[in-house]
């Protein structure tokens, strides 16, 4: 019997040989950025289900680690933010995908005349042991790849992303979770397991796993409906929603009270003095919006002020803050 990695392997080695554009389906739109044009091959193998650039990770010439490179969109547009020798490097454990990579970053070359082939570094190798030099790293990444996982090799997967980046570094996650209980036959499914089906965890059991690994904070940017599987073509009795979530875990040190995980919550202080000082390191301007994290949000309730307003989260958090 074939263990799911194989399985995976071969899924992802045909999708490097034909391309299978309904194989994911991105939900953030591929980013429209001057004198980047990326080649028709390339979307069309664009295996992910969200997205893992974003600017605000990419100032100072950063180091980035891709892994599990697909067709190359997603190096492409790091290193439209490099611009460097060697400045972005893919990690891929099908050499098919690597090939089909390397290809597509010729026809790259010819529809951006800033952009060079050697900007990037293919390397082969895993996931759960990547071929990059400890703290060397500063903006790790990852697009539907580690939601195939089982849990302990995910715990695996992010002791290495951990591993490699340098300190305050970012790893950026864009994978499925699901809040519906998924039968145990989908999860043990190869197949559903490698199209990124069935090994969705819970959105707080997937941020746990990230922050046992040690990111002292933890940025939840986007969170939107991703699959359904539904009784009349999936083995079971009820429809199991997936949504898609981009997460962005920082290497910084961890709090005696635990990770700050920012789940896109806000608080207003609208009593009467100018400001308000919870004694916990946080001030309240009057009337203005503080974007907090869920445990400053936990201890604000506990004060039970009836001046301060406390939003639900929205699970679209795009920084500043409380932490």
């Amino acid at each position: 019997m074939k263990t799911y990695l194989e399985t995976t392997k071969e899924v992802y080695k045909k999708a490097a040989e034909t391309p299978d554009v309904g194989l994911c389906c991105t939900t953030t739109p591929i980013w429209q950025l001057p004198e980047l044009d990326v080649p028709t091959i390339m979307l069309e193998m664009n295996y992910g289900c969200g997205s893992t650039v974003n600017p605000r990770d990419l100032i100072n010439n950063p180091k980035i680690l891709y892994v599990g490179v697909g067709g190359g969109m997603e190096l492409l547009q790091f290193a439209y933010f490099s611009r460097q020798k060697n400045g972005v490097i893919g990690v891929d454990v099908v050499d098919e995908m690597l090939t089909a990579s390397k290809n597509n970053f010729t026809e790259a070359e010819k529809l951006n005349p800033w952009f060079k082939s050697e900007f990037i570094q293919l390397k082969k190798g895993d996931a759960l042991n990547l071929p990059v030099k400890d703290e060397s790293i500063d903006v790790a990444a990852q697009n539907c790849l580690f939601n195939i996982f089982t849990k302990e090799d995910l715990k695996l997967a992010l002791q290495e992303m951990y591993r490699v980046l340098k300190p305050y570094g970012r790893l950026v996650l864009s994978d499925p979770t699901s809040e519906s209980e998924i039968p145990e036959s989908l999860k043990n499914d190869e197949k559903l397991r490698a199209l990124c089906l069935s090994g969705a965890l819970s959105l707080e059991e997937y941020i746990k796993m990230i922050t046992d690994a040690g990111f002292g904070t933890v940025e939840i940017r986007a969170k939107r409906p991703y699959r359904v599987l539904s009784p009349n073509h999936y083995e079971t009795s009820v429809n199991i929603f997936i949504d898609s979530v981009e997460v962005c875990a920082i290497k910084d040190p961890m709090p005696e009270d635990g990770p700050c995980v920012f789940t896109g919550k806000t608080a207003i202080y609208f009593g009467d003095d100018e400001l308000f000082d919870d004694k916990n390191g946080h001030t309240f301007l009057q009337n203005m919006p503080l974007a907090i994290c869920d445990k400053t949000a936990n201890a604000l309730q506990k004060l039970n002020k009836l001046d301060i307003h406390i939003s639900e989260s929205t699970y679209f958090y795009d920084g500043g803050g409380c932490c």
